[in-house]
């Protein structure tokens, strides 16, 4: 991965100041945020998974601690949409280009609307995939934000 994923290679374009941590991903973990957490030792409410949703037919990238779940309702709210499910893995991988474990809302294959649970706000820095399983990108929350064009609203429980 010496040239990056797509989106170090977009943090890298903007310009974003960030960290790259790697571990070895072990296939049999029955969680892929949870593994991050462990494997780099930081707190599961600082490491965000990226979740895809189907809100009234368009995929919406979710973007919710470790340590919570996705609240649909809020998130269809969030983007002005009135139902959310959660999205088929292989359309889900299809929008993003990227592999289930590694989805994130940087980089993304075509533009979605993407939205950062709230709570993100609160941490000096946040932890987020890199694109691929095993790498994790270390940033500040409003630089995620921002990279990612994405709204904040409290769309974890």
């Amino acid at each position: 991965m010496a040239s990056g994923t797509r989106a170090t290679d977009q943090l890298a374009r903007l310009g974003v100041a960030h960290t790259v941590h790697r571990y070895p991903h072990d296939p049999r973990h029955p969680s892929y945020g949870q593994e991050a957490s462990e494997a780099l030792g930081v707190p599961p409410a600082r490491v965000f998974k990226t979740l895809i949703a189907d809100v009234d037919g368009r995929l919406t990238v979710a973007v919710v601690p470790v340590s919570g779940t996705l609240d649909l309702k809020a998130l269809a709210a969030a983007v002005g949409g009135k139902k959310a499910a959660m999205a088929e893995p292989t359309a889900a991988e299809r929008a993003t280009g990227y592999v289930t474990g590694g989805i994130t809302s940087l980089g993304l294959r075509k533009p979605l609307p993407v939205v950062v649970d709230a709570s993100a706000l609160g941490h000096d820095t946040v932890f987020c995939s890199a694109g691929q399983r095993g790498v994790e990108i270390e940033l500040a929350p409003a630089d995620l934000v921002a990279a990612a064009s994405a709204r904040v609203a409290a769309i974890a429980r």
